[in-house]
Protein backbone atom coordinates (compact mmCIF):
# COMPACT_ATOMS: atom_id res chain seq x y z
CA UNK A 1 0.00 0.00 0.00
CA UNK A 2 1.22 3.63 -0.67
CA UNK A 3 2.47 5.17 2.68
CA UNK A 4 0.09 8.01 2.62
CA UNK A 5 -3.48 5.50 2.77
CA UNK A 6 -1.39 3.34 5.72
CA UNK A 7 -0.80 6.92 7.59
CA UNK A 8 -4.65 7.74 7.09
CA UNK A 9 -5.29 3.99 8.50
CA UNK A 10 -3.12 4.94 11.36
CA UNK A 11 -4.50 7.94 12.18
CA UNK A 12 -7.98 7.13 11.77
CA UNK A 13 -7.19 3.95 14.33
CA UNK A 14 -5.78 6.63 16.93
CA UNK A 15 -8.90 8.08 16.63
CA UNK A 16 -11.10 5.06 17.51
CA UNK A 17 -8.36 4.65 20.00
CA UNK A 18 -9.16 7.81 21.71
CA UNK A 19 -12.69 7.32 21.55
CA UNK A 20 -12.56 4.08 23.69
CA UNK A 21 -10.07 5.61 25.76
CA UNK A 22 -12.64 8.42 26.44
CA UNK A 23 -15.94 6.06 26.89
CA UNK A 24 -13.84 4.14 28.94
CA UNK A 25 -12.33 6.98 31.79
CA UNK A 26 -16.19 8.31 31.61
CA UNK A 27 -16.97 4.88 33.42
CA UNK A 28 -14.56 4.68 34.91
CA UNK A 29 -14.93 7.67 36.78
CA UNK A 30 -18.48 7.45 37.35
CA UNK A 31 -17.64 4.31 39.06
CA UNK A 32 -15.33 5.94 41.24
CA UNK A 33 -17.90 8.41 41.93
CA UNK A 34 -20.70 5.65 43.10
CA UNK A 35 -17.98 3.64 44.98
CA UNK A 36 -15.39 6.13 46.54
CA UNK A 37 -16.20 8.03 49.89
CA UNK A 38 -13.26 9.43 49.86
CA UNK A 39 -13.48 12.32 47.79
CA UNK A 40 -10.67 13.03 45.70
CA UNK A 41 -8.23 11.58 48.07
CA UNK A 42 -9.21 8.72 47.19
CA UNK A 43 -6.35 6.27 45.55
CA UNK A 44 -8.43 4.84 42.39
CA UNK A 45 -8.47 8.43 41.43
CA UNK A 46 -4.90 8.20 41.24
CA UNK A 47 -5.03 5.06 39.38
CA UNK A 48 -7.55 6.18 36.80
CA UNK A 49 -5.48 9.72 35.82
CA UNK A 50 -2.27 7.64 35.70
CA UNK A 51 -3.86 4.92 32.92
CA UNK A 52 -5.41 7.81 31.41
CA UNK A 53 -2.61 9.65 31.01
CA UNK A 54 -0.83 6.77 29.91
CA UNK A 55 -3.57 5.64 27.25
CA UNK A 56 -3.46 9.32 25.86
CA UNK A 57 0.17 9.16 25.26
CA UNK A 58 0.16 5.58 23.50
CA UNK A 59 -2.50 7.77 21.04
CA UNK A 60 -0.73 10.76 20.67
CA UNK A 61 2.44 8.11 19.76
CA UNK A 62 0.25 6.57 17.47
CA UNK A 63 -1.47 9.66 15.52
CA UNK A 64 2.33 10.77 15.34
CA UNK A 65 3.45 7.61 13.19
CA UNK A 66 -0.01 8.56 11.21
CA UNK A 67 1.00 11.76 10.59
CA UNK A 68 4.62 10.82 9.45
CA UNK A 69 3.28 8.54 7.08
CA UNK A 70 1.15 11.27 5.32
CA UNK A 71 3.01 13.89 5.15
CA UNK A 72 6.97 12.50 5.36
CA UNK A 73 6.53 8.88 4.70
CA UNK A 74 8.62 8.38 1.15
CA UNK A 75 7.03 6.47 -1.69
CA UNK A 76 8.99 3.02 -2.53
CA UNK A 77 8.73 2.01 -6.04
CA UNK A 78 9.87 -1.39 -6.86
CA UNK A 79 10.61 -1.82 -10.57
CA UNK A 80 11.76 -4.77 -12.18
CA UNK A 81 12.72 -5.12 -15.45
CA UNK A 82 11.23 -8.08 -17.27
CA UNK A 83 12.43 -8.85 -20.66
CA UNK A 84 10.30 -10.91 -22.64
CA UNK A 85 11.11 -14.80 -22.43
CA UNK A 86 10.76 -15.33 -26.16
CA UNK A 87 13.39 -12.67 -26.63
CA UNK A 88 15.59 -14.00 -23.80
CA UNK A 89 15.62 -17.63 -24.83
CA UNK A 90 15.17 -18.76 -28.22
CA UNK A 91 14.62 -22.33 -27.97
CA UNK A 92 15.28 -24.75 -31.29
CA UNK A 93 11.81 -26.20 -32.80
CA UNK A 94 12.02 -29.83 -31.28
CA UNK A 95 13.08 -32.22 -34.72
CA UNK A 96 14.60 -34.85 -34.78
CA UNK A 97 17.12 -32.82 -37.90
CA UNK A 98 17.76 -31.01 -34.49
CA UNK A 99 19.13 -33.32 -32.24
CA UNK A 100 20.63 -35.90 -35.54
CA UNK A 101 23.71 -35.70 -34.35
CA UNK A 102 23.40 -36.31 -31.00
CA UNK A 103 20.94 -39.51 -32.03
CA UNK A 104 23.72 -40.52 -34.77
CA UNK A 105 26.27 -40.39 -31.64
CA UNK A 106 24.09 -42.54 -29.39
CA UNK A 107 23.09 -46.51 -30.12
CA UNK A 108 20.47 -49.08 -29.53
CA UNK A 109 17.95 -48.49 -26.45
CA UNK A 110 19.47 -45.16 -26.04
CA UNK A 111 18.95 -44.04 -29.66
CA UNK A 112 15.27 -45.45 -30.22
CA UNK A 113 14.39 -43.62 -26.45
CA UNK A 114 15.98 -40.41 -27.37
CA UNK A 115 14.16 -40.61 -30.65
CA UNK A 116 10.89 -40.75 -28.81
CA UNK A 117 11.39 -38.42 -26.32
CA UNK A 118 12.52 -35.80 -29.53
CA UNK A 119 9.34 -37.01 -31.43
CA UNK A 120 7.06 -36.56 -28.13
CA UNK A 121 7.96 -32.40 -28.54
CA UNK A 122 10.48 -32.56 -25.54
CA UNK A 123 8.59 -34.15 -22.75
CA UNK A 124 6.99 -37.79 -22.40
CA UNK A 125 5.91 -39.48 -19.29
CA UNK A 126 8.54 -42.84 -18.20
CA UNK A 127 5.64 -44.84 -18.59
CA UNK A 128 4.54 -43.90 -21.68
CA UNK A 129 8.41 -44.66 -22.75
CA UNK A 130 7.68 -48.33 -21.63
CA UNK A 131 4.62 -48.70 -23.16
CA UNK A 132 6.02 -46.92 -26.86
CA UNK A 133 9.69 -48.68 -27.00
CA UNK A 134 8.72 -52.44 -25.50
CA UNK A 135 11.29 -52.25 -23.48
CA UNK A 136 11.19 -52.99 -19.49
CA UNK A 137 10.55 -50.79 -16.76
CA UNK A 138 14.52 -51.34 -15.36
CA UNK A 139 15.62 -51.30 -19.28
CA UNK A 140 14.11 -48.00 -19.79
CA UNK A 141 15.37 -46.57 -15.98
CA UNK A 142 18.85 -47.53 -17.02
CA UNK A 143 18.48 -46.01 -20.27
CA UNK A 144 17.27 -42.96 -19.10
CA UNK A 145 20.71 -43.08 -16.21
CA UNK A 146 22.40 -42.70 -19.40
CA UNK A 147 21.14 -40.24 -21.16
CA UNK A 148 20.78 -38.00 -17.82
CA UNK A 149 24.26 -38.53 -17.31
CA UNK A 150 24.52 -37.29 -20.85
CA UNK A 151 22.93 -34.16 -19.79
CA UNK A 152 20.63 -35.01 -22.53
CA UNK A 153 17.86 -35.12 -20.48
CA UNK A 154 16.16 -34.95 -16.89
CA UNK A 155 13.33 -36.70 -14.85
CA UNK A 156 11.03 -34.78 -12.58
CA UNK A 157 8.71 -36.47 -10.20
CA UNK A 158 5.00 -35.74 -11.35
CA UNK A 159 2.95 -38.41 -8.94
CA UNK A 160 3.87 -41.77 -9.02
CA UNK A 161 6.07 -41.43 -12.04
CA UNK A 162 8.39 -39.06 -13.85
CA UNK A 163 8.04 -37.45 -16.54
CA UNK A 164 11.03 -37.43 -19.30
CA UNK A 165 12.34 -33.77 -20.53
CA UNK A 166 14.88 -33.18 -22.87
CA UNK A 167 17.34 -30.71 -22.02
CA UNK A 168 18.06 -28.02 -24.78
CA UNK A 169 21.51 -27.50 -25.54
Amino acid sequence: MRNRIVGFMVVGIAVLIGLIILLFNRALTNIVNESCSHGTECPMWGTINFHTNVSIGIMVFVVLIGLYLVFFGQEERIVTKIKKVKEQIKQKEVSVENYKTIIDNLSGDDKKVFQLIVQAKGSVFQSDIVTNTGLTKVKVTRVLDRLEGKGLIERKRRGMTNIVILKHS
